[in-house]
């Protein structure tokens, strides 16, 4: 078992460098990088100059000034030769500066990772603690009205996308009812709060409708993969070979049932590893949440490349090491798994 992720580990490696490169790539091609936006900015200053005199043509900056900014984004050089520089600053975890608050990319990430990370923990938790009792409730009443009505739910939960959940909220709880914020986290007065009490009300407040929009996806899969694996589980001949010889239901499904039931939600359990620390772009955005998927957001339509190459550098690692803790967390609920064998 320890070859087989010895190998996976070092698979991260080229995957990492094809994703990176395949995105700096593109950040190459796409029009309206750094250097036509300041031109843009330049054109529209010297228009607003201009606005009352005659027009003397010409553009905005010469041929030498363009270099210089070229060079000074470092777009000057071939693109293999940027991207290996960029690697190499990687490799001393220099994520560069961000073009457009001209700041070190590392200092805005540590800056909204814990805004992040509070939600991305909160998410798994919330997730698990309410999916997987409720699958197993729903798996033991199948066919109940429970179970259908819990499903009519869960079915809308999945097929309407986080981002509609999410202005929906708004929408209903905040506006119109306005029981709740509609944004911001944790609120513009909370450094002025000087209980604790009024700090904890002001965390829940404004945390409550990102926090549904951001596991109402997770909720629904994490249910019914739990239903689903435990009803097969439960019609399984050792099971009922279990409950024949006098072994109480109750107890072979704790016993027997529930842990080769855990198996698929065990493959899952890597992927919150990005929700941890990448955010959600949409829900940061519509909900006003300054955390790195707002960040992320901000530097695409900006067009902050170093910014967006730094984001994608941290997401994909975790990423990578997410499938990695998914295989290990199968092979400590599933006993029959032995890899590399």
């Amino acid at each position: 078992m320890l070859s087989y992720f010895l190998r996976r580990a070092l698979l991260i490696i080229p995957t990492f460098i094809g994703i990176t490169l395949l995105v700096f790539t593109i950040t190459r091609f796409v029009p309206g990088g750094p250097v036509e936006r300041m031109l843009l900015q330049a054109q529209v200053a010297q228009g607003e100059g201009h606005r009352s005199t005659a027009s003397k043509g010409g553009q905005a900056l010469s041929d030498e000034q363009i270099e210089e900014l070229k060079a000074f984004y470092g777009l000057d050089k071939p693109m293999l030769v940027a991207y290996w520089e960029w690697l190499q600053k990687l490799v001393r975890l220099d994520l560069g500066e961000s073009t457009r608050y001209y700041e070190p990319v590392w200092d805005l990430i540590k800056e909204r990772l814990p805004v992040t990370a509070f939600f991305g923990v909160a998410t798994f938790l919330l997730s698990y603690l309410v999916s997987l009792p409720l699958g197993i409730a729903k798996a033991l009443r199948h066919n109940s009205r429970f179970d259908s009505a819990s499903s009519m739910f869960i079915y809308t939960a999945y097929a309407l996308p986080a981002y509609v959940v999410g202005i929906f909220l708004i929408t209903v709880f905040a506006f119109h009812l306005e029981w709740l914020p509609m944004g911001g986290f944790p609120g513009d007065d909370y450094e002025y709060l000087e209980s604790n009490w009024d700090k904890v009300k002001s965390v829940f407040s404004h945390a409550l409708l990102p926090l549904i929009a951001y596991a109402i996806g997770d909720f629904a899969v994490l249910t019914m993969t739990m239903k689903n694996s435990l009803m097969e589980n439960l019609s399984a001949d050792y099971v009922r070979t279990a409950v024949a010889k006098g072994l109480p239901f109750r107890q072979a499904v704790t016993r027997h049932a529930m842990r080769n039931s855990l198996i698929p939600i065990a493959s899952h359990f890597g992927s919150v590893l990005t929700v941890f620390f990448g955010g959600s772009f949409l829900i940061e955005t519509i909900f006003n949440i300054d955390g790195i998927g707002l960040l992320g957001y901000e530097a695409i339509v900006e067009r902050d490349y170093p910014t967006v190459m730094g984001i994608l550098a941290i997401t994909s690692v975790l990423m990578l090491l997410g499938n990695i803790l998914s295989d290990i967390c199968v092979a400590l609920v599933d006993p029959r798994v032995r890899f590399g064998e």
